[in-house]
């Protein structure tokens, strides 16, 4: 249990067995008790019953007794998480962004991705933001959780202490598909990470390898499969397969209309997927990405849709 995966396992845990243990301890006097009480009060013992009188110092004592178990569980608790809220200034600040159904995290030189890759023992502070309705972020191996809400700022912050891959994942109910809200934290050696972070060219797949191969990382690195398809199934959200050019059935203004799911039409599906609603599916489920992917991302998943052709 203490693998010291983070700086927090050893506070987090220590209050763990602390309260584990006072519980347990009381779990067993307590029904100790109640066999021994049920054998030496039984009614063959006591034909008759007797009226005992109350005790004031037996009464001081389960007030005073329970009163210190619980400041000292309140303080193993405190010292655990006090240290959560505090993070050096000298932190890697990574932007963690939470949406229906999917992870995005974003380094200060711009680098994205689905994955949070860190350097071992060195500071890292997680900005998250939601962009939709309540998720929570946990790193279980690092004995850490921070709720996320709507419009609220807030932050988590570690050192994580041995290399490795952990699993990451949403601990709040956040719709149909929220089971697959799960990703991974990679530690890497501090030059190992300093060799990733500088190396821009995985971000960005030259497009004549596949065609549409930078679009599909867009789409990738922000989600957007898990609510589409590719293959013309049936998701939260429409298919991508065959979408492209193709006419539409739309509800917009309580009216049903034919479009072309043209440029425009893809554009404005991104940046207002509120205004046209594809008929079939709920509105209100999709967030703008206005100001997360810019114009010429916006042209790159443009041609990847193109290649998914019926």
């Amino acid at each position: 249990m203490f693998s010291n995966a983070s700086n927090f396992v050893e506070g987090v845990d220590t209050a763990f067995v602390v309260i584990l243990g006072i519980c347990f301890f009381f779990l067993i006097a307590i029904t100790f008790t109640l066999v021994y009480f049920l054998y030496k009060y039984n009614k063959k013992r006591h034909p008759k019953a007797v009226q005992i009188k109350g005790s004031n110092t037996l009464e001081i004592i389960w007030t005073v007794i329970p009163t210190i178990l619980v400041l000292v569980m309140f303080y193993y608790g405190w010292v655990g998480w006090k240290p959560m809220k505090e993070a050096p200034e000298d932190s890697l600040e990574v932007k963690s962004v939470a949406r229906m159904w999917s992870w995005m995290f974003e380094y200060p030189n711009g680098k994205v991705t689905d994955t949070l890759y860190v350097p071992k023992n060195q500071a890292v502070k997680l900005d998250l933001v939601s962009m939709d309705v309540l998720h929570s972020l946990y790193i279980p191996a690092f004995r850490i959780k921070q709720d996320m809400v709507p419009g609220k700022k807030d932050l988590m912050w570690f050192i994580s202490e041995n290399e490795g891959t952990y699993d990451l994942f949403c601990t709040e109910y956040c719709g149909l598909r929220h089971s697959y809200m799960a990703t991974a934290v990679v530690v890497m050696p501090e030059e190992d990470f300093e060799e990733w972070y500088v190396d821009t060219t995985a971000t960005a797949p030259a497009a004549e390898e596949t065609a549409g191969a930078a679009g599909q990382m867009v789409l990738r690195n922000n989600g957007c499969f898990a609510c589409h398809s590719v293959d013309g199934s049936r998701l939260v959200g429409p298919t991508f397969k065959g979408v492209y050019n193709h006419e539409v059935v739309v509800i917009e203004d309580g009216e049903e209309k034919t479009v072309v799911a043209d440029d425009d039409y893809i554009i404005q599906s991104i940046y207002e997927p509120n205004v046209q609603i594809v008929k079939g599916y709920n509105k209100g489920l999709m967030q703008s990405y206005e100001g997360l992917i810019p114009e010429d991302q916006m042209q790159a998943i443009i041609e990847y849709l193109k290649t998914l052709e019926d």
